[in-house]
């Protein structure tokens, strides 16, 4: 059993890892509700509700964006979506109950995003990618932490052999 304020910190990060997959999850479930609908009239629906300019770079980029998903794609993004917010309710089930091997996944998954992050920082540096790197980072120092600190209470109660 941690300390409380472990057991919080893990919580904290379950309920993030647990809203990143139910987000990922409601993308992919409008990506599925595509699939038999024309993806061309739901696109203009959406600009016209959204009050977009068509005349935008983004919001051009968006439209030809919808404009070149194929349903083969749609059920690639979709499937893509549901692996990954099962990924991340596993995560979020095993941080929540403190699960090692979920400590280990945490600061694993994690870490794998931070060269990718700094790489992003260093074109184009934005509040919203420092925030997300720190982020990580602190959450990737916190799942290590707790493993080594784990690791030194196991060594240091078992019996040395003489």
């Amino acid at each position: 059993m941690k300390p409380k304020h472990f057991a919080a910190g893990l919580r904290a990060v379950a309920i993030f890892e647990a809203i990143k997959g139910i987000l990922v999850l409601v993308v992919g479930f409008g990506l599925v509700s595509l699939l038999h609908h024309d993806a061309q009239h739901a696109m203009e629906r959406l600009i016209e509700h959204l009050h977009l300019n068509l005349a935008s770079h983004f919001q051009s980029i968006f439209a030809e964006t919808l404009e070149q998903l194929t349903n083969m794609r749609l059920w690639l993004l979709s499937t893509a979506a549901l692996s990954y917010a099962t990924v991340r309710a596993i995560e979020a089930y095993g941080l929540w109950h403190e699960r090692p091997w979920a400590e280990w996944f945490a600061a694993l998954s994690g870490g794998v995003y931070i060269p990718f992050e700094v790489l992003k920082l260093q074109r184009h540096a934005t509040w919203l990618g420092v925030l997300l790197l720190v982020a990580n980072l602190a959450i990737v120092a916190f799942m290590l932490m707790l493993r080594f600190r784990a690791r030194r209470e196991r060594l240091t109660r078992s019996p040395s052999p003489q």
